[in-house]
C-alpha cells in the first residue's frame, strides 16, 4: 500500500504531465479531438481521478 505522500507525489507528477500534453495540443492541433495527445490528456484524467478519490477517501458507513 502506497503512503499518502507517495499518493500525492503522483498525482503532482500527472497533473505536470497533464498540462506538458494540453500545451503540446494547443501547440500542434488546435481541435482536433481525436488526436493521439487528447487520447493521453483523457487517460491521465482517469488516473488523476482514482487518485483523487484515494486522497479524498469517503469517511464513515455507506448503510450507517
Amino acid at each position: 500500500m502506497r503512503t499518502e505522500n507517495q499518493v500525492k507525489r503522483k498525482l503532482n507528477e500527472l497533473l505536470m504531465q497533464k498540462k506538458t500534453l494540453e500545451s503540446r495540443l494547443e501547440n500542434e492541433a488546435a481541435g482536433a479531438d481525436n488526436h493521439p495527445l487528447r487520447q493521453q490528456i483523457d487517460r491521465l484524467d482517469e488516473q488523476i481521478m482514482l487518485l483523487e478519490w484515494v486522497l479524498n477517501e469517503p469517511v464513515g458507513s455507506y448503510h450507517a
